[in-house]
């Protein structure tokens, strides 16, 4: 069996002497180094005479200890003196961390920094669009070109395939609407108007919108994740190499499904949470279910179907760009599919919003309030 390191203290000239004894090694020293770290008091020398091997940890562990206790290491072998003289300075409690500049330093040079860093942001977003808007051009001249195959499946997964969960959204929606406004109409005596609460509101804005937040999060991020995992895998490299344009075949069929797809799902949203506001009428303050509906064409303007109409292929453009340019940003590792995924979804319901915000502007001006 090896034998395991030992130490000895003793008193000698000029102050206490550690002698270390075995071989020290890092399979020896495990159960002696708590013990090294608790000696205290002065040790004058550090002696190495009868250690019988010694690798970098028991050289470490020497010269730790001989640091901290000012001592003078004797009697090392050459190899013990090599490994020593390696670690010379290694023990060092000087502070590493860089110095902490004040807050009001650090923001503006924050901030200064990701301003500068967004011109490659938006250099990347323009060439996007000059790429897309090209191979626009190029499928207009050939129209042979262009994949209807793509175009319907896309069709079916943006539109078709988000009826069920759109729908129930709408409807709670409208429900919550009817319900919450009753509520307070009702301090004014005024409950029948919840009809013209309920019309308005979903045909003009939240139909729409609620119908753009729910495609960004289903089909945008989905637009990402499959292009920037054929990015990563190098599908796209391939389709180049044998004469495939990317934009044509990728993204421009699910650009356009986006945007035809919008108008009818905004639609359909609006529709459905008409429907939740009819129930809750029906159930909550005694307005028959047809007669709901029929009031809906006698209190909601024209124009208001006309907004609801007009924002929704604009955001459904959106939402696909979105979706499409951060797929084709992914590069590096699988962990750029996850954070361009989550980049597509934040940039396009927040470029929604704010766009939202500006037609409701727009149209106000226009007369259509």
């Amino acid at each position: 069996m090896a034998r395991l390191a030992e130490y000895d203290i003793e008193d000698g000239e000029g102050g206490a002497v550690l002698t270390l004894s075995g071989p020290y090694l890092v399979s020896t020293i495990g159960a002696l180094d708590g013990e090294l770290r608790k000696i205290e008091g002065p040790i004058a020398r550090v002696d190495l005479s009868d250690v019988t091997e010694i690798d970098t940890v028991g050289a470490w562990i020497a010269c730790n200890i001989a640091s901290e206790h000012e001592a003078e290491i004797t009697g090392a072998s050459e190899r013990a003196q090599r490994l020593l003289g390696a670690l010379e300075g290694t023990g060092s409690e000087q502070d590493m961390r860089p110095e902490r500049l004040p807050v009001w330093t650090r923001v503006p040079d924050a901030m200064g920094e990701k301003v500068y860093n967004a011109r490659s942001g938006i250099v990347g977003v323009v060439s996007f669009l000059g790429a897309l808007l090209i191979s626009a051009g190029n499928l207009i001249r050939h129209p042979r070109r262009f994949r209807t195959v793509a175009l319907v499946k896309q069709l079916e997964l943006v539109g078709v395939a988000a009826l069920p969960i759109i729908g129930l959204m709408s409807f709670l929606i409208g429900v919550v609407i009817a319900q919450q406004g009753a509520v307070q109409l009702a301090a004014f005596g005024a409950e029948t108007l919840t009809v013209n609460l309920v019309g308005r509101i979903t045909l003009r804005e939240l139909g729409v919108l609620m119908t753009a937040i729910m495609v960004a999060g289903r089909s945008g991020s989905a637009f990402a994740a499959e292009i920037g995992t054929m990015k990563l895998t190098e599908e796209i490299d391939a389709m180049r190499t044998i004469g495939i344009a990317p934009m044509e075949a990728l993204v421009i069929p699910r650009i356009m499904a986006a945007v035809l797809m919008m108008p009818l799902l905004g639609f359909y949203a609006s529709c459905m949470a008409i429907i939740g506001g009819a129930v809750v009428g029906e159930l909550m303050l005694g307005i028959p279910f047809w007669t709901f509906l029929s009031r809906i064409q006698d209190v909601v303007p024209t124009y208001d179907v006309w907004v609801g109409l007009l924002k929704a292929p604009v955001f459904g453009l959106i939402v696909a760009l979105a979706g499409c340019y951060n797929g084709m940003q992914v590069k590096g590792n699988s962990e750029e599919v996850g954070r361009r995924t989550t980049l597509s979804v934040v940039a396009a319901i927040f470029a929604v919003i704010v766009l939202d915000a500006f037609f409701a502007v727009f149209f106000t001006k226009v007369g259509w309030a």
